[in-house]
């Protein structure tokens, strides 16, 4: 067992503090260093941590936009994990910066533009012996490693979809056409637009990216796909810009379709579209785009309301699966791999993308977790491993496969 002065950058955040807390409590963590641009926070988050660990736990100033500050701080650390986002603003470079200090890194990152160019950094990494693996989170990451024990299953791949819950499932007093989200995943703890938020907007304009016939193109967002799954789960989900196509592509190699798709109910399904319209017509930035969702305005809720008649919902899709087609025994198959008894962390989102990143670590620590390089989740973490890890830090939480 390695022991490792990890740096939590954006570490007083939401999603960081849940992964310093998991890291705090791994074999192997000799200090852990709580790293924010806001001291203030930082050092309010550190004492909260120090007060439920036995690890020592100190606070920094670090702001990622500062090139020769984030150098130093990732030079005196082992490991790094990195939860400051948007990753299209900031990934590549904590990641370059990461290689150039010769510190191991693991992030959250979920937008697929950097992902592109994160992977392209895999030779100086492992020139540096530097180990990386990027988007650890929820999707991607347990996406991503659900997307595999999905695959393995056949004989050879076709197709293969990631799913994440938006806002599908029964809740009290809603009805299938609403668009009322968890306040939690529109603002923070001060009432503010988080960085999850704004990735979001980019991440439903535009073009993203997809693949078709084995190859990554690019179409646009929201796109419904209707899928009927082994053990009769049937519904249509709507593709977003998620990494997920990018990185499956490279490592299962499917030679059909692969995309990433938000288990959604027609009336947000239908919100988001009026958004992306606006966001694409230069209406709306993301960041006002992210502030409108919060507060949904009465006009672009009337114009969300002729559109959702049109759209169908998820039906019995699972909340958080992966899907694969292609062949078994030489016959057409499909397999599905969905999380179960995991309400409750797919309900918190800092909780559902923190903890698997602390996970991860774990592997880091041991030294199972890959070789040097810039690697997505499903080529560097053990699988099996994971998950029995993430069962024992989430009771109840297990994979059903089904074919």
């Amino acid at each position: 067992m390695t022991t490792m002065k990890v740096l939590a950058l954006g570490g007083a955040g939401v999603t960081g503090r849940v992964a310093a807390r998991v890291a705090a409590a791994l074999p192997g963590v000799h200090e852990l260093v709580i790293a924010d641009r806001d001291l203030a926070a930082a050092r309010r988050a550190a004492a909260a941590l120090a007060a439920a660990t036995a690890v020592p736990v100190r606070a920094q100033r670090v702001d990622v936009t500062d090139p020769a500050g984030l150098h130093a701080a990732l030079g005196e650390a082992d490991a790094v994990l990195n939860t400051v986002g948007p990753y299209y603003r900031f990934g590549l470079d904590v990641l370059r910066a990461a290689i150039r200090a010769r510190t191991d890194y693991l992030d959250i990152c979920d937008d697929w533009e950097p992902t592109v160019a994160m992977l392209e950094l895999d030779g100086e990494a492992r020139a540096a012996g530097v180990r990386a693996v990027i988007g650890m989170g929820a999707s991607p990451g347990v996406s991503n490693l659900l997307a595999a024990r999905a695959a393995a299953r056949l004989d050879t791949l076709t197709d293969v979809y990631t799913a994440w819950p938006v806002d599908a499932g029964p809740r009290p007093g809603g009805s299938p056409s609403d668009t009322s989200l968890p306040e939690s995943s529109l603002r923070d703890a001060n009432g503010a637009v988080p960085a999850a938020a704004v990735h979001w907007m980019q991440q439903i304009s535009g073009t993203v990216a997809a693949v078709e016939g084995g190859r990554i193109v690019r179409r646009p967002p929201l796109r419904p796909v209707t899928l009927d799954l082994p053990g009769g789960h049937r519904g249509t989900a709507y593709t977003v810009g998620h990494p997920e196509p990018v990185t499956l592509h490279r490592s299962l190699r499917p030679t059909g379709e692969a995309a990433n798709l938000m288990v959604v109910r027609a009336g947000t399904a239908a919100y988001l579209d009026v958004l992306r319209t606006d966001l694409d017509a230069g209406r709306l930035s993301n960041e006002t785009a992210a502030a409108d969702l919060a507060g949904p305005t009465l006009r672009r809720v009337l114009r969300a309301a002729a559109r959702a008649p049109r759209l169908r919902g998820p039906g019995t899709l699972p909340p958080f699966f992966a899907a694969a087609t292609g062949t078994r025994d030489g016959r057409p198959a499909a397999a599905l791999a969905r999380l179960t008894g995991a309400d409750g962390l797919l309900a918190d989102m800092a909780e559902a993308t923190g903890v698997p990143a602390g996970l991860a670590l774990a592997q880091l620590l041991d030294g199972t977790l890959g070789p040097a390089g810039v690697h997505p989740p499903e080529a560097a973490v053990d699988v099996e491993r994971f998950f029995r890890d993430l069962a024992r830090e989430c009771p109840g939480v297990e994979v059903v496969e089904e074919l």
